[in-house]
């Protein structure tokens, strides 16, 4: 009986054990559908983490905004009902007016990890109940027209299809920023409810902008992006620290990854794009006002909102 009773408690342990170790999955959404262009590194960091921490930890990427509206991401991700975000940190600046230093970078992530702005940013989220983890899409923004503008002034009075990321800089330009979700935007276009839209290189081409985007102003800004995985912080406090450890480790070394998948993809896509869309520029006064306008804008908006010791901070780590 000793033995059958021994035998017995070494497989409950056994099975206590197990189960202390058994796979966790989270359910994560994204800001734009999951099978955009922009998206493709999310999907990739999805498969890289999975394949890293098989058996210990699992991300199911459930979908984008049709799951989940996008501006009620957030306070999902915060209060549990989603426990990782793919998102545009710019929709969270009302909340967190420092991470709209992650667009304006000069540093690569890896750069970033030691500088200590990673950490700030880690610190920062978790003021809403969120864990920072790392990028997952890098790559310049441009301003795209169904109409060529001649000269800057020629922007005044245009409805700008906007997704948080460009509204003052929009406005300081004397453009009327319109806040439409991705999936709408080709209809937007097309009734002109917008005469131009804020985006990266991917996708204009692809789901169909072509058709009614001619133009480009050939000036890239914000390259470091925002796009970024985030986690529930009460989940990823739930997880066992060599886990934690892991996925930030897995993160690490995805991001160059990522970062030369974008940098390739650009250039191919640019190629295809040449025959559709037409490149402008302007003076060289009005190049740079077009530039300084884009990153001014924004640091004045941190500024206004955070110390002056803060901000000293978000510009030395990230190369400002």
């Amino acid at each position: 009986m000793k033995t059958i009773a021994g035998i017995a408690g070494a497989a409950i342990a056994l099975a206590i054990a197990a189960g202390a170790h058994a796979e966790t999955t989270v359910r994560a959404v994204g800001f734009i559908p999951k099978n955009h262009p922009v998206m493709s590194q999310a999907n990739a960091w999805v498969a890289f983490v999975n394949e890293k921490l098989k058996g210990k930890f699992r991300v199911n990427y459930v979908g984008g905004p049709e799951v989940i509206g996008r501006y009620e991401q957030l306070n999902a991700l915060r209060t549990g009902v989603v426990d990782m975000l793919f998102s545009a940190e710019a929709d969270f600046q009302d909340q967190l007016p420092e991470v709209s230093a992650l667009v304006l970078s000069k540093l690569s992530p890896t750069e970033e990890r030691k500088s200590g702005f990673y950490d700030l940013m880690v610190k920062v989220h978790e003021r809403v109940n969120v864990r920072y983890i790392g990028r997952v899409q890098y790559g310049d923004f441009y301003l795209w027209f169904k109409k060529k503008p001649e000269n800057l002034a020629a922007l005044k009075g245009l409805k700008m299809r906007t997704g948080s990321l460009y509204d003052k800089m929009m406005r300081e330009l004397g453009m009327v920023p319109v806040t439409i979700n991705q999936p709408e935007t080709y209809t937007a276009l097309e009734q002109g409810v917008a005469d131009g839209l804020g985006w990266p290189v991917f996708g204009v081409r692809s789901i169909g902008w072509t058709r009614h985007i001619k133009y480009v102003i050939d000036l890239p800004f914000y390259g470091a992006s925002n796009v970024g995985a985030i986690m529930n912080l009460d989940k990823w406090k739930s997880l066992p620290a060599d886990v934690q450890k892991q996925i930030i480790g897995a993160t690490a070394e995805f991001e160059p990854k990522m970062i030369a998948h974008f940098k390739a993809a650009q250039d191919k896509e640019w190629k295809q794009l040449e025959p559709l869309v037409t490149r402008v520029k302007f003076s060289d006064a009005e190049n740079k006002k077009y530039l300084d306008t884009a990153y001014g804008v924004e640091w004045e908006a941190i500024a206004k909102r955070v110390s002056p010791e803060v901000l000293a901070q978000l510009k030395k780590t990230t190369g400002n």
